[in-house]
């Protein structure tokens, strides 16, 4: 093949229309994401982008909004039962999941704002 993939460049969760302040809130301020300025010919489509590690999440409007509730993205995170306090802290309702701890993987998920599953995770020894 002449081809070859490089990974992924970034993650698109949909939201409904005048997300933004919720995303912001959530994205932003809870999970400490710093906000990406989307470029000027996709800026009038409404959204927020965020920087999560080397990758980006983008929150796009979709006028037909329903949350992603089994597709998801999974977020590999360092310090992950941190994470999870802080989400607890406030108020979230974290749901656990042991079914790969034989893995040495554990994880845990959340809902965003708009009701979209999110995963994180740690792989016991990478860091």
């Amino acid at each position: 093949m002449s081809f070859q993939f490089m990974g992924i460049d970034h993650v698109q969760l949909a939201a409904p229309e005048h997300c933004e302040t919720t995303a912001r809130r959530f994205y932003g301020g809870l999970l400490g994401w710093m906000e990406v300025p989307k470029p000027e010919p996709l800026a009038n489509r409404g959204g927020v982008w965020f920087q999560c590690g080397t990758h980006q999440v983008h929150i796009g409007v979709q006028p037909t909004f329903t949350p992603a509730t089994k597709a998801h993205p999974a977020f590999e995170v360092q310090h992950l039962n941190s994470l999870r306090q802080h989400l607890l802290n406030h108020n979230l309702n974290v749901i656990n999941d042991e079914t790969r701890l034989d893995e040495g993987v554990s994880r845990f998920y959340i809902h965003d704002p708009f009701g979209n599953r999110l995963e994180f995770l740690e792989k016991e020894n990478s860091y």
